[in-house]
Order: structure tokens, then C-alpha cells, then sequence
């Protein structure tokens, strides 16, 4: 028999034990069936996990709650303010319009841009000042766009006057100022005594500067243009802008050093004449000619240096030697009539309208001649002078100024010296030390300039109306002005030319004034 087949007799026990087996699985016994119950009873008193979470849920697990708000309060904040904030914020989140959404590129200058239309707080005074001046720019430029251009007519030298000038974002009130010509006065107030509203601009020769002193310098009569000559042989035209003053055109006199140069009446003629002979030049810009003319008839002088033009454009009244004073006619330069004072001339002026000439002599003495009548009205002595060096009359007629060597200069009323042989002066002004060589009244007779070319700085200007010098002229920790050898005033008083003896021609900006 095999080994391995089971045994018979094992057989037949392990079939008896299989039925007993399956028989105890299948009917329980009482105790088992009493162990299920209990079982099934303990089962009854607890709760499923599942179950439990849904009531802290719904009941909000009180015990567990109050454990929290504790530890909620012992860091400083609440369970229900975090759920309600966090509630809100969504809220908000859906009710919010969707924002722009970000290019993938950023470039800094659309930053810029979009910084630029932000908004703003512009109470800061900073930016006060920011839109004030970006108000005035906008105003500025629509003026200059609307305001026209007025240039005399002609050729030559005042086709290159009319060019078109740069209007920059710079300065300000002045550009109203540069854009109008003429000779008319503005109205305005009256200017206040004290402190002058003046303003250094760019020198007016600027753009070529004079190689050694300057001997002229005057403003056209109509034209936006102002003229400097020296001793370096060269009379120059300059456009005035107050930024650039472009030259406009330089004539040189070969062997010519200018002793003085003035336009004509019209302005369409330059008047230069030199120290050392007789000859002197006429320029006239209309015709781009210089006219040299070497002898008047009946003219017995060595030398022309001094001379004025008449503000009616008919006459040339040329200074000679031992008192004598020669009237010239501008148009054909013939001698019509001469006159003699005592002593030397020292200075000469016509009045506003052109029929009388008063004249200062080296001994003091101020002669008025009426050149209708060809006569001489009256002669005064200049009250404390010991020689005389200058004279100018107001443009109304109203006063006469007499300097003196000793630098003071006498202001006169007109009227009194034509009826007194020893008037009394309104006023003496002293602010001088050194003889006084150049005096200039401006359009509207409320400033006399006056000036000595023998000191530095010496230049003052005087409020008419009071008598009283302004203080803040001129002001400066160094020497600036240096010498000045004569002044002028633009027709409208607008600017003041100060030329000196470095060859420079200071210009400055009268900001009461309105018109060039």
C-alpha cells in the first residue's frame, strides 16, 4: 500500500467530525446568543464617530466652543470676528469689478505715464506751485501763438531783425514784453519810489563782445534793436530778446575808433564820429552804404567829436572849440547857422519838439537858445558848480538836470530857468563822488539815470517823482558795472543799456514797464 493514501479507518473518523463541526456554526448556543445582546445593548449607548462630527456641527459642541473662545481671548481676538471679517471680505470679492490684468511685459515708461495720471494731492504747496507754473507755460504759449510779430519794413538789416526768435519755457512776464515794438507809451501806475523791480539779463552784445571800451550805446527809436560802438573800430546792431540778442549785423571803421554813435531820428541812418579829425560817417541801413563825409561848408573846425541829433530829424548840432556849436542840415550836411557860449561846451540836448538847445560850459553856466527865433532866451548859472559836464532834458518838458564835476547833479524845473538868471534847484542829488558824465531821463520822466565813467559802479538811478535814488541799484559783492561810459533807456523804458569801459553793454529788464 502507498504511504501516502489515507488510512481507511482515518477516513471515516474525520467524515464523522465535519457534519458535528458544521452543525455547532450554524444553531449558537444560549450563551452565545446571550454575549451578542450585550453587545448589541453596550453598542446602543455610544455614538458613531460620523455621528458625533455631525453634531458639533449642527450643535456647535459647546463644551469644545468654550475651550476655544478661552484661548481665542488669551491672543487678543475672537472666533466670531475672524469668521465674520473672512465672511465680508468674500463678499466684497464678489461684488468688486474684476481689475485690468497685467500685461506679461512691464515697461518703466508706461509706469511713468500711468503715475502721471494718478491722482494727486495738490493742496501741498510744492504742487501749487507746479500747476501755477504749468498754467503760466499754457498761457504763454497760447499768447505767443496769437500775439503777431512787428518788424519795420525795409531791407537788409531789418529783413534779419523780422527772424523768428525761440520762445522758451524760461522767464516768463518778459515775453509779452519782447514781442511788441513802437513808440508809444503804455499806460500804467505811477512807479513807486524805494525798491525798482529790475532784472540782469544777457549783456546786450553778447553775441560779439567789444575788443577795449565802449563809447555808444542807444536803443532804435521804433525797432526791437539796441547799437554799441568803441574805441575797436566796429559799430554792431543787436536784436534784443533778453536771452540770446542775436546780432544782427557789425560795421568796422578802418582807422575809425568811435568816439560816439547815434542813429538818426527815423532810425533809418547811423551818426558815428572819432576823435583825432573832422571826417565822421553817416551809415544808412536802408541802402547798406557808409557815406563818409569830410567837410561840411563853412565848418572851421579840426575835429567833430560831440554832437546831437534833433528829435524832428532836421538837424545835426555838432560841438566845436571855444564855445562855438555848428546846426548841421541832416539831409544835404550843410552848415545853416553857428552859436558861441562862454568858456568850452560841456554838454548839449534839444528839447522834445526840436526848437531849442540847451547847453552846459565848463564854467558853470547853462544857456537856452530858441533856434526859431535864433536867439538866446535865457543863461543861469548851475547853483554851486564849478564847471559843468553835462545836461539832459525831460521828454514832457518838465525838468532840466545839470551835472557838475564834483558828481552832484542839479534837477531844475523848466519853467523857472527860462524866467531866472539864478534858479534854485527842486533837488540835489549827491550820490556821486566823481564828475557826472552821462544823464538820461526815460520815457515817462520817473527815472534819470545818472552815471560817472571814472568810478566803478558809479550809476544811480533816481525816482523823479521823490527826488530819491533806489536802493537795490546796483547791488553786488564785486565790481560789475566797472566804469560806465554812457546809458540809454529803450523807447518805452522797458530796458536799460549800461556800457562800460570792458566792452560789454549790461542790460537790464524794468519790469514796471510793460512795452520794449
Amino acid at each position: 500500500m502507498d504511504e501516502t493514501s489515507p488510512n481507511p479507518a482515518s477516513r471515516g473518523k474525520v467524515l464523522k467530525r465535519a457534519p458535528s463541526a458544521i452543525v455547532d456554526s450554524a444553531e449558537p448556543t444560549e450563551e452565545s446568543k446571550r454575549q451578542k445582546h450585550l453587545e448589541k445593548a453596550r453598542a446602543l449607548g455610544e455614538k458613531d464617530e460620523s455621528e458625533k462630527l455631525l453634531e458639533d456641527l449642527v450643535f456647535g459642541a459647546e463644551d469644545k466652543l468654550v475651550e476655544k473662545l478661552t484661548w481665542k481671548d488669551e491672543v487678543g481676538s475672537s472666533l466670531l470676528e475672524e469668521e465674520s471679517s473672512d465672511s465680508e471680505v468674500e463678499n466684497e470679492a464678489r461684488l468688486e469689478v474684476p481689475a485690468a490684468r497685467r500685461a506679461v511685459w512691464d515697461d518703466d515708461d508706461d509706469d511713468e505715464d500711468a503715475s502721471a495720471d494718478a491722482e494727486v494731492d495738490m493742496t501741498h504747496k510744492y504742487r501749487r506751485d507746479f500747476m501755477k507754473g504749468c498754467r503760466k507755460n499754457s498761457l504763454q504759449a497760447e499768447t505767443a501763438a496769437e500775439a503777431p510779430r512787428t518788424v519795420p519794413e525795409g531791407n537788409g538789416w531789418n529783413s534779419i531783425m523780422g527772424r523768428e526768435r525761440d520762445d522758451d519755457d524760461d522767464d516768463d512776464e518778459d515775453d509779452d514784453l519782447l514781442r511788441k515794438t513802437g513808440n508809444f507809451v503804455a499806460s500804467s501806475e505811477s512807479l513807486p519810489k524805494g525798491i525798482i523791480q529790475i532784472k540782469k539779463c544777457l549783456e546786450a552784445n553778447n553775441d560779439r563782445l567789444a575788443e577795449g571800451r565802449l563809447t555808444s550805446v542807444q536803443f532804435h527809436p521804433s525797432a526791437q534793436v539796441v547799437m554799441t560802438a568803441g574805441v575797436d573800430q566796429n559799430i554792431s546792431l543787436f536784436q534784443v530778446d533778453g536771452k540770446s540778442n542775436p546780432k544782427i549785423q557789425s560795421l568796422h571803421l578802418e582807422n575809425f575808433p568811435v568816439h560816439k554813435a547815434q542813429f538818426s531820428a527815423d532810425g533809418e541812418q547811423v551818426i558815428a564820429t572819432s576823435n583825432y579829425n573832422k571826417l565822421f560817417y553817416v551809415y544808412d541801413m536802408m541802402e547798406g552804404k557808409v557815406i563818409p563825409v569830410y567837410m561840411v561848408r563853412g565848418l572851421n573846425e579840426k575835429k567833430v567829436k560831440e554832437f546831437q541829433v534833433s528829435p524832428d530829424g532836421m538837424f545835426l548840432l555838432l560841438s566845436g572849440t571855444s564855445g562855438y556849436l555848428h546846426l548841421v542840415t541832416m539831409k544835404s550836411k550843410e552848415l545853416v547857422r553857428s552859436f558861441k557860449i562862454n568858456g568850452e561846451v560841456a554838454g548839449a540836448a534839444f528839447s522834445q519838439d526840436g526848437s531849442r538847445i540847451y547847453v552846459s560850459s565848463d564854467e558853470g553856466e547853462v544857456f537856452i537858445w530858441d533856434l526859431k527865433r535864433n536867439k538866446c532866451l535865457n543863461r543861469f548859472t548851475d547853483d554851486g558848480s564849478l564847471r559843468g559836464t553835462s545836461i539832459a532834458v525831460s521828454k514832457n518838458g518838465q525838468y532840466i538836470a545839470c551835472g557838475s564835476s564834483s558828481g552832484v547833479v542839479n534837477v531844475y524845473d523848466h519853467d523857472a530857468c527860462l524866467q531866472e538868471s539864478n534858479p534854485k534847484p527842486l533837488r540835489a542829488i549827491m550820490n556821486l563822488l566823481t564828475p557826472a558824465t552821462s544823464l538820461r531821463f526815460n520815457a515817462t520822466t520817473e527815472i534819470l539815470a545818472i552815471a560817472s565813467n571814472t568810478a566803478d559802479e558809479a550809476v544811480r538811478l533816481v525816482h523823479v517823482p521823490s527826488f530819491t535814488v533806489f536802493s537795490n541799484f546796483p547791488v553786488s559783492k564785486r565790481s560789475f558795472l566797472f566804469h560806465p561810459q554812457c546809458l540809454d533807456f529803450s523807447p518805452n523804458s522797458g530796458f536799460l543799456s549800461v556800457a562800460n569801459d570792458k566792452g560789454r553793454a549790461l542790460l537790464y529788464r524794468l519790469k514796471h514797464y510793460s512795452d520794449f
